[in-house]
């Protein structure tokens, strides 16, 4: 049975329960009331008759007849059309869920009136629609971008081995054996960047959650970076030591790789404060800080494949992130640089 039948039938239900109870109430009144003609005579002196009045009693049974199948019909006509108007809402909303496709993802319900549950259902529909929205075009742009950047290296790869077949000397043949294995480094590093992307967006099992000291493995990263400064207290947080070694590297690497001449790197870890890594590197607008933990969004043309990066660093942070329950926050430091915070 539809919803709306539902509250159609409640509404006439309880409509047609009362009209009983009314109607059974009146019927109680007039039960001494008999039906039919009533003569009252009066008589005046000398027993001479006066006045003869005749009052009619209705039959009551039918009153009560006629007047129950009038609330009958009167109720579920009355149900009916309120059940309809209370539910229009949810009418548009199952409208537009309809209408949805990867082509009018930009539609919302946008509903008016008072604020009530259908008006906070209708609310909630459009923020999941926003949600949806930006998922797919996030997910067309990362598929765009991934294609780009893989023909990149692949192009060299064959650019290399047309040019160098062509006049095999065994100077030819070094020197684009040296370009071929840096092509396949840069795309072996693409690849493996996008598996712990997709591994991180995922999120963890519960098999895979364990007790880790992140102290040390912020240790273990600063020790590959010389110059890199660490102040760290014994931290153990819980979660799978593969990605969360991944999420320091790839904090500390990107520390590193943009920076300035001279510039300075710190790592600190505290039970408090969980993870903070800090550069002195080039000034970096606060408004577009979002767009660094985006899949190959670069804010500068060195932020490229070619100097060392995939292109995949704070967006692999930021997805790890996620699947840890642990909150990212980033921010300019004054003169230049960035400060990249995960607290859990």
């Amino acid at each position: 049975m539809r919803l709306r039948t539902r509250l159609a039938a409640l509404y006439a239900g309880l409509l047609v329960a009362t009209s009983i109870a009314v109607l059974a109430a009146v019927n109680i009144f007039f039960t001494y009331a008999p039906a039919g003609t009533k003569r009252t005579v009066t008589a005046g002196p000398g027993g001479i008759i006066t006045t003869v009045r005749e009052t009619s009693t209705p039959d009551l049974s039918l009153i009560t007849l006629v007047a129950g199948v009038l609330a009958v019909a009167g109720s579920v006509w009355a149900g009916w059309w309120l059940a309809g108007r209370t539910l229009r809402p949810l009418a548009q909303i199952t409208a537009a869920a309809r209408r949805l496709s990867l082509t009018n993802l930009h539609e919302r319900i946008a509903l008016t009136g008072p604020a009530d549950e259908l008006k906070e259902l209708a609310d909630t529909f459009d923020a999941m629609l926003d949600r949806l929205e930006s998922a797919v075009a996030a997910q067309s742009r990362f598929v765009a971008n991934a294609s780009h950047e893989l023909r990149t290296p692949l192009a060299i790869q064959r650019a290399a081995i047309e040019i160098g077949l062509a006049d095999a000397t065994p100077e030819r043949v070094e020197r684009f054996r040296a370009e071929l294995l840096e092509a396949n480094r840069r795309t072996q590093q693409l690849i493996d960047g996008l598996l712990v992307l997709a591994r991180g967006t995922h999120g963890l099992e519960a098999d895979e959650v364990e007790p880790v000291r992140l102290d040390r493995l912020a240790a273990e990263v600063v020790a590959r970076h010389p110059g890199v400064a660490l102040t760290a207290r014994p931290t153990t947080i819980p979660g799978d030591p593969v990605l969360l070694a991944q999420l320091v590297g790839n904090l500390v690497d990107n520390a590193v790789k943009h920076n300035v001449p001279g510039g300075t790197a710190e790592v600190t870890v505290t039970p408090e404060d969980g993870l903070t890594v800090s550069n002195t590197g080039p000034e970096v607008p606060e408004a577009r800080i979002p767009e660094l933990f985006e899949p190959f969004r670069r804010l500068a043309p060195d932020r490229t494949l070619g100097a060392g990066g995939s292109g995949l660093g704070l967006s692999i942070v930021a997805a790890i992130a996620r699947a840890h329950a642990v909150t990212v926050t980033a921010h300019p430091n004054p003169g230049g640089g960035l400060t990249v915070s995960c607290a859990w």
